[in-house]
């Protein structure tokens, strides 16, 4: 059964940081590249970060460029968001997103609220 399971999200001021994990299992995690997604009330879902299948590459929204940075660890089959510097606009549930081709699959996401 192929699982996403996000963790690591909570209230925290401006400023502070959070670092979110995602743990897959199910499939073969090595084979996928990993994105953090984020869907802010009333707004759109956004794609925040992505990684390459190896972790060689990274990309970021412009929004969160410089303050964000996604990393993963293939042997625990775990995609990590390190969030710094946060700010209010970056509240949001934040969700982790494993695709291979045409195979997608979505964690059940994890609430972040940043507020003093």
């Amino acid at each position: 059964q192929v699982q996403l399971v996000e963790s690591g999200g909570g209230l925290v001021q401006p400023g502070g940081s959070l670092r979110l994990s995602c743990a897959a299992s199910g499939f073969t995690f090595s084979r996928y590249i990993m994105r953090w997604y984020r869907q802010a009330p009333g707004k759109e879902r956004e794609l925040v970060a992505t990684i390459t299948k190896t972790g060689d590459s990274t990309n970021y929204a412009d929004s969160v460029q410089g303050r964000f940075t996604i990393s993963r660890d293939n042997a625990k089959n775990t995609v990590y968001l390190q969030m710094n510097s946060l700010k209010p606009e970056d509240t949001a549930v934040y969700y982790c997103n494993a695709r291979y081709f045409t195979n997608a699959y979505w964690g059940q996401g994890t609430q972040v609220t940043v507020s003093s």
